[in-house]
């Protein structure tokens, strides 16, 4: 029979024995994953140097392009166009002829008003010559006082109608001068909605053409109302600049300065309504337009970027491939404090001046052994130190 002492001595061989196997394959294997990673050969990347840079801090929002004034030119005498001076979409100047409207009818009520007041005033000449000859006349008993103060009253009713032949004669120069239809604003007309040849009315208010000024112009926009503190804490130092945006937010129109904060905040979108005025020489702003809006509230100063393709996604938050200095691949876990034109702007994780694969990095895992390649021609900048140049 055998003894427990002998099963046991048996199975500490066992053990014993199986251990030493499985080390011996275990040190096996480690050798050829090493032999293979030797022989594995480097992954060709692009790399990007970690830079300094000023970036500024932006509030988004969306936008609608608003003419900086909107005039609806309308008729304010009655009459039928005879002459139209300029052409649809034609820039206008403050004072330039538009639309003429028969002036015939003016210039006769002008005539005849200033005729008037000509044959009153020959009459007005004639009764005050009798009221000085009855002043003259009522000492001496020739004359009543009531004829005299009947003379004063004509003379009086006379110089009453030149007045109003005055004022007769005021209304026709105006109307005269309303026949001429000038632009009010300096700006660029519309489409004509009224034809050679129509009669306008007054009362009927016909807008005629729509003239709108477009430099400077303005874009309204809303931002989001966490943005408010820091917005009027900034906008009291000095007007804070705003740049618009193509409605995909692909290239910059134009650059601003804000000239509206509203005085409340939307409770049902939770927005800000703010207004931005541009200068608009080069027309890149049109009325209507929908922009993207980026409003710059502060800078951050000498922040660490690198750019935002280096930067890739993973289960445990973003990660970026650093190079070191033996050229292999070390995986870094990033804080991203903001992305922006193509740049990613680094609060932890990456050192000024490292090597950032910014091309490549889907075939690295950590410790891949590397080699770094230039940029092809055209393609574009990454911040990689340029190659060396050989001699001769």
């Amino acid at each position: 029979m055998i003894s427990k002492s002998s099963v046991a001595t048996v199975l500490v061989v066992l053990l014993v024995v199986g251990g030493g196997y499985y080390i011996y394959q275990q040190a096996g294997h480690d050798k050829a994953q090493a032999a293979a990673a030797t022989a594995r050969p480097a992954v060709p990347v692009t790399v990007a140097i970690a830079a300094a840079k000023d970036v500024p801090v932006f509030v988004r929002g969306l936008g609608n392009v608003q003419a900086f004034k909107t005039v609806a030119v309308k008729t304010r005498v009655d009459g039928q166009i005879v002459r139209i001076d300029f052409k649809e979409g034609q820039e206008v100047k403050e004072g330039d002829p538009l639309f003429q409207i028969d002036p015939r009818p003016f210039q006769a009520m002008l005539d005849q008003a200033q005729a008037n007041k000509t044959k009153d005033a020959a009459q007005l000449e004639g009764a005050q010559l009798d009221l000085e000859r009855y002043g003259k006349l009522i000492g001496s008993g020739f004359q009543s006082r009531q004829s005299y103060d009947q003379q004063k009253a004509t003379v009086d009713s006379l110089k009453g109608s030149i007045a109003a032949d005055q004022a007769a004669i005021d209304t026709a120069k105006l109307n005269l001068n309303y026949a001429l239809i000038r632009a009010p604003i300096d700006g660029r007309t519309g489409q004509r909605l009224v034809d050679l040849g129509n009669l306008v009315q007054a009362s009927q208010s016909t807008t005629l053409v729509t003239i709108t000024q477009v430099k400077p112009i303005f874009v309204n926009f809303t931002i989001p109302q966490l943005a408010n503190h820091n917005l009027r804490k900034n906008q009291s130092k000095q007007p804070l600049t705003v740049y618009a945006y193509s409605a995909d937010d692909s290239y910059k129109l134009a650059e601003g300065k804000i000239t509206l904060i509203d005085n409340q905040i939307d409770t049902a979108t939770g927005t800000l309504r703010l207004k931005g005025e541009f200068a608009n020489t080069d027309e890149t702003l049109w009325p209507g337009e929908f922009v993207a809006v980026r409003l710059q509230l502060s800078v951050r100063k000498d922040a660490i970027t690198v750019p935002e393709r280096a930067v890739m996604q993973g289960a445990q938050g973003p990660y970026a491939y650093v190079i070191k200095a033996d050229n292999t691949a070390d995986r870094r876990p990033l804080e991203i404090e903001a992305t922006q034109d193509g740049i990613a702007v680094i609060g932890k994780g990456i050192a000024l001046g490292e090597r950032v694969v910014v091309d490549g990095q889907y075939r690295l895992t950590p410790g891949s052994k590397v080699r770094i390649d230039q940029p092809a021609p055209g393609a574009p900048s990454t911040g990689a130190p340029p190659a060396p140049k050989k001699n001769g």
